[in-house]
């Protein structure tokens, strides 16, 4: 299916309706680790419907959490187009792991994975010790105790991505090792064998 057939299509659903979450595309703007815009014409902010009433639970949970907090999506649904440029930026830089491989196909690809962080009661994203998309160990979920040990991460942002976990979890959403922005909905095999591609 063609990202210009979203739209149209009832499995989708668009992010603006989700209550208690923004939106603002990295990759729909130059404020990504490409410096362009990758999505131009197309409308991106969409989420498989299944992932889409997991960010709602997660969203209602942060604000459990922490009143006034918001989650703010920063990638939702990426085109498999979108992803193979990613793929090809990096070509020789030694940071793919930080991509999926066009070849087995992103989970953003088929609206099921989120790039998000928080939002304060003021419209300030939290610090999170990292920037979204800083392809360094810093960023890494399963490092931050030695982290937190040497200094390099304070408490307080820890604490931060823990609450965005919490969060998240609560929607249904798995983190992973190397990206505290990233989360998935369902097993990746599974989603890559039963749910539609967006090209």
């Amino acid at each position: 299916m063609r990202c210009e057939d979203v739209a149209s299509h009832p499995d989708f659903r668009h992010l603006p309706s989700i209550r208690g979450v923004a939106v603002d595309l990295r990759y729909a703007s130059e404020r990504n680790f490409t410096g362009r815009n990758l999505y131009g014409s197309l409308d991106c902010t969409w989420l498989h419907r299944l992932a889409a009433d997991g960010l709602a639970r997660a969203a209602a949970q942060l604000h459990e959490d922490a009143p006034g907090h918001r989650i703010l999506v920063l990638d939702a649904l990426r085109p498999h187009r979108v992803q193979v440029q990613l793929w090809d930026f990096l070509d020789g830089t030694g940071l793919r792991q930080y991509v999926a491989d066009p070849a087995l196909g992103s989970i953003h690809s088929f609206g099921m994975a989120l790039d998000v962080t928080v939002l304060d009661a003021g419209g300030r994203e939290l610090d999170m010790g990292s920037g979204f998309d800083e392809m360094d160990e810093l960023s890494h979920p399963k490092l931050e105790t030695l982290h937190l040990a040497s200094g390099a991460l304070t408490p307080v942002q820890v604490r931060h991505r823990e609450l965005l976990r919490h969060a998240m979890r609560a929607g249904g959403f798995n983190g992973i090792d190397n990206e505290w922005w990233h989360f998935d909905m369902l097993d990746r095999r599974h989603v890559r064998q039963h749910f539609t591609r967006v090209d």
